[in-house]
């Protein structure tokens, strides 16, 4: 591709997720998805024909494509770390669904590997880049609760199994409530908050076996090798704390719950697995009304919502342009580091230290366009 056009991609995974990154990364003028690539052809192909993409294959013919200059890394977790090191072999960079890995070293030496080949790692979750948490990050920032001191956060539904056709990864390793859909609140905590130093946590599986609720397989059970509820406590480098439940054993659902409370308000924000909402604001009720419903001030989002794929948008444009991208391989990395002490804490029944750090955050331009050519 040519360094002042768009920016070449090509996808190693064509599953589910794949429909919500194709629908957006091909209305971007910025970027070109120029092949599909997955272990099953058929469905790589059936992909390509949907979006109007010239060519399909396997993985090995997406990392060979001279034209494919961002490899999107689609597939399960449990291989994350095996596809993107051999895309940064191939001189790729590299974008990877969350999370980065399933283990520190992994982890680690995929960064490095990416460090010593000159290319670019980027990681999953994006929704971080969309509207809603960006104003929530400028409202703290303004100080429109005062001084931030706490959060608490809550992701707790019945489970994929109830709408996924072969969840069987969602509860294998790497996976789980914590490393499934922990990335989207860890990471929406760490650019509210900055690092986390140290996290205490429990948890439990609710069920050893599990079935199939949906598609050609219903009926059919397989096994629970991870806890199905996790509940940790994280205390963050600038002193704030935080309280998170994740769990796929609650016939109750409450998810996208992410309160921030400060020294003069509490801040509702926008769920972290969607990329826009409204930010609410209340500072209490009157004095002696404790149980009167609060005031709440509405803080419109600012920006254009689009949708899964902006964080690869990113990271193109900063390719181009050689500046850094912001959803980085090293905030991948430290949200990994912060689920695996978690982990680590719920087998342990002890405290542990998170030892990776990373610097500040950037903010998102307000005026950022993904719809606009800009390369």
């Amino acid at each position: 591709m040519s360094a002042t056009g768009p920016v070449g991609v090509g996808f190693i995974g064509a599953g589910m997720i794949s429909d919500q990154y194709l629908a957006n990364l091909t209305a971007f003028p910025d970027i070109a998805v120029v092949t599909l690539g997955d272990l099953d052809t058929g469905r790589a192909a059936a992909q390509a024909r949907k979006y109007g993409i010239a060519e399909s294959g396997t993985s090995a013919d997406v990392l060979a494509h001279p034209d494919v200059e961002i490899v999107v890394n689609l597939t399960i977790p449990a291989v994350h770390a095996e596809v993107s090191s051999a895309a940064v072999a191939a001189g790729k960079h590299v974008w990877s669904e969350k999370p980065i890995a399933v283990d520190r070293l992994s982890a680690r030496t995929l960064l490095e590997e990416a460090a010593a080949a000159g290319v670019r790692i980027g990681v999953a979750p994006d929704t971080v880049l969309g509207p809603g948490v960006q104003t929530a990050r400028r409202a703290i920032a303004r100080g429109d609760i005062g001084a931030p001191l706490s959060a608490q956060t809550v992701m707790q539904y019945a489970g994929p199994d109830t709408f996924h056709p072969n969840p069987e990864f969602l509860f294998a390793r790497g996976a789980g409530p914590l490393y499934d859909m922990g990335p989207y609140y860890v990471t929406a905590l760490v650019s509210l908050f900055g690092p986390v130093a140290r996290v205490s946590a429990v948890g439990s599986t609710g069920r050893a076996t599990r079935t199939v609720r949906t598609g050609d397989r219903t009926g059919t059970e397989f096994p629970v090798s991870v806890p199905t509820h996790v509940a940790a406590l994280a205390r963050f480098d600038g002193g704030a704390v935080s309280q998170s439940v994740f769990s796929f054993d609650s016939p109750l659902t409450r998810t996208g719950i992410v309160e921030v409370t400060g020294t003069e308000g509490t801040l509702v924000v926008p769920d972290p697995n969607r990329f826009a909402g409204d930010v609410k604001i209340t500072r209490g009720q009157p004095f002696g009304t404790r149980d009167a419903e609060p005031d709440w001030e509405i803080v419109k989002p600012v920006g254009i919502e689009a949708g899964r794929g902006l964080g690869v948008l990113d990271m193109a444009r900063a390719i181009r342009t050689g500046q850094p991208h912001i959803a980085t391989g090293e905030l991948g990395y430290h949200v990994l580091d912060t689920l695996v002490s978690i982990d680590e804490s719920v087998t342990s029944g002890e405290t542990v230290r998170v030892d990776s750090r990373i610097p500040e955050i950037p903010l998102v331009p307000e005026d950022r366009d993904p719809y606009g050519a800009s390369l």
